[in-house]
């Protein structure tokens, strides 16, 4: 029997989830050229407006200039230049740790850190509401694998009860489809009165959350004995690309030997290492970018409580409008765009189904006038949405 692909690619389009990729046209920033079409664009993660960024740019062109354009091996052969070892040492810093290890893509950074620390005989636990590429590491890792109820403390202290072997507790600092910021005091807690290590992906804390863009460790001022595996990525805040894993030197020795997407994978370029460190830079140094935000974020929030959107609760950059239905959600972020917003519509499988919503994401690099327009725009389509049935 051969596989019916077009079966399946019929029954997406039904259901309203059928998946395409837009052209963008134009750098990343709040306008955009996509598919053709001038958009001013709210679903982007440059949380810190750094990813078209002149400094970052020249930084990555002066290292293009000295240390060229590619890897040219694995970390562990000859692939790991100075760049790579100094963007190292200050993500270390950034967090407060002794060591850092880069990674190429956040999936790569959570599969190898989940898989060297746990196998078979083990335990992860895991809230329901983890990135796909925390869930795929736990079910891939060969340990028994549970996930507890979202951002449940208690729940997570029930299956603490019944872990076997070492026990790894993995989260999102702040959850990529939600906003909300994960209880890290509480789930902590919970984790060490049992033995067990809390793992913690903060790719969307990074930049908006601490007092010098740490993220949500430093946010809630814990140590690396509350959190020992600390997980973060470039390609958001940063405005770059890439992932690292930050914590103890027997942790970081110990992904180097046993963590497999890193052993068997090209380094990223050492130019993309020397823009990241000049990101970085404007990360810590600029405080006016989370200041901006902030108040990017009270105002969005007040004037879509004023239209009567049904927020969820987040005060990070990524404001959820949830809709319920996958296909309404479609119509509302087409009928945005016809207005020239740009905002995506996040359906099944990526977010249960019944909860398909639109995905506003908010940053530095918007204005407050840009904000308005979107609301305005939100408002209009509300107005005309009334008018339709659901499933249209």
């Amino acid at each position: 029997m051969s596989f019916n692909l077009a079966a399946r690619l019929a029954a997406r389009r039904a259901e309203h989830l059928y998946r395409q990729r837009p052209l963008l046209q134009s750098p990343q920033g709040p306008k955009v050229v996509v598919d053709g079409q001038p958009l001013l664009a709210f679903c982007n993660n440059d949380y810190l407006g750094l990813a078209n960024h002149p400094q970052v740019i020249e930084a990555w062109r002066a290292g293009a200039a000295r240390w060229g354009v590619g890897g040219g091996a694995s970390h562990l052969v000859i692939g790991h230049s100075s760049p790579h070892h100094a963007l190292e040492e200050a993500l270390a810093d950034l967090t407060g740790r002794p060591r850092a290890l880069l990674f190429t893509t956040g999936y790569m950074a959570n599969l190898g850190a989940v898989t060297a620390l746990v196998g078979q005989g083990d335990t992860v636990l895991e809230d329901r509401l983890n990135h796909a590429s925390l869930l795929d590491a736990g079910l891939l890792s060969g340990a028994r694998f549970q996930r507890y109820l979202h951002n449940d403390p208690v729940s997570l202290a029930k299956r603490l009860e019944n872990a076997t072997g070492n026990t790894l507790v993995v989260t999102d600092g702040v959850f990529s489809m939600d906003g909300d910021i994960a209880d890290l005091p509480a789930l902590a807690l919970e984790a060490r009165a049992k033995g067990a290590w809390l793992m913690v992906d903060d790719a969307h804390g990074f930049g908006p959350l601490g007092a010098n863009g740490g993220g949500i460790v430093e946010h809630f001022g814990l140590s690396l004995e509350d959190v020992p595996v600390l997980v973060g990525t470039l390609g958001k805040a940063f405005g770059t690309a890439g992932a690292f894993v930050a914590g103890s030197d027997d942790l970081i020795e110990s992904l180097i030997q046993f963590a497999r997407p890193y052993i068997y994978t090209t380094s990223q370029p050492p130019a993309l290492a020397c823009a990241t460190l000049k990101s970085l830079e404007l990360l810590r140094t600029e405080h006016w970018r989370r200041e901006h935000l902030q108040a990017l974020i009270r105002q969005f929030r007040h004037g879509a409580e004023q239209i009567g959107l049904a927020l969820m609760d987040s005060a990070t950059p990524i404001q959820p409008i949830m809709i319920g239905d996958a296909g309404r959600a479609v119509l509302f972020s087409q009928m945005l765009r016809a207005r020239g917003l740009m905002v995506t519509a996040i359906r099944p499988p990526t977010v249960p189904a019944g909860s398909a919503r639109l995905r506003v994401t908010l940053t530095a690099a918007h204005s407050e006038a840009q904000v308005q327009l979107l609301l305005e725009g939100l408002a209009d389509c509300v107005q005309q949405l009334r008018a339709v049935p659901n499933h249209a």
